[in-house]
């Protein structure tokens, strides 16, 4: 779940009826922000312990092995996925001017509490002792299943600013040879 997109400005060009992710000076906020980068390194850094979690909580679950090496791996996923939240909310503000729900991001925003909520909803069963150890896991696999939508959102995105980007640089040779 990192943040690489905004639904804000339209297309310079009659041709362009979709409207762009950045605008040129959210693009440039984008740019200049360290939290881009952290947000680059989190996201691929968070999808690999989802696939090394999930793959302990499926062992577990399959043949009842390696409880504890699959509970750690959830908490693990968890603390990442809550740094990736804080992290995101800052790259918002300093790209959109707010923290969440800025308009390019306000669905994945939304389904990103859904998760924060699975997430925590089984960090409490674990420390609580609410249910057993199948429930327990059975909640971890709902907060990854949600967990895998949001990412996806979040990869439509970073698709579409690319696919803006190489519209902007094939626009930009036009733009200023009409100028001349």
């Amino acid at each position: 779940m990192s943040k690489l997109g905004n639904l804000g400005s339209q297309a310079s060009s009659p041709a362009q009826a979709l409207k762009t992710l950045y605008t040129p000076e959210q693009r440039i906020r984008r740019d200049a922000t360290r939290w881009t980068l952290v947000q680059g390194i989190l996201a691929p850094v968070q999808f690999v312990v989802f696939l090394i979690s999930l793959a302990l909580v499926l062992r577990y679950l399959f043949n009842g092995e390696g409880f504890a090496i699959a509970t750690a791996s959830i908490v693990v996923k968890t603390l990442v996925l809550y740094a990736i939240m804080i992290t995101g909310s800052i790259w918002e503000r300093e790209v959109f001017g707010c923290y969440l729900f800025a308009p390019a991001f306000f669905w994945e925003d939304v389904f990103s509490f859904l998760v924060l909520g699975l997430h925590t909803g089984y960090l409490i069963a674990l420390f609580a002792g609410i249910g057993g150890p199948r429930e327990q896991m059975l909640l971890a696999l709902a907060a990854y299943a949600s967990y895998f939508v949001n990412a996806t959102q979040f990869l439509l995105k970073l698709r579409a600013a690319r696919r803006d980007e190489r519209i902007a640089s094939a626009a930009a040779p036009s733009v200023s040879g009409s100028r001349a």
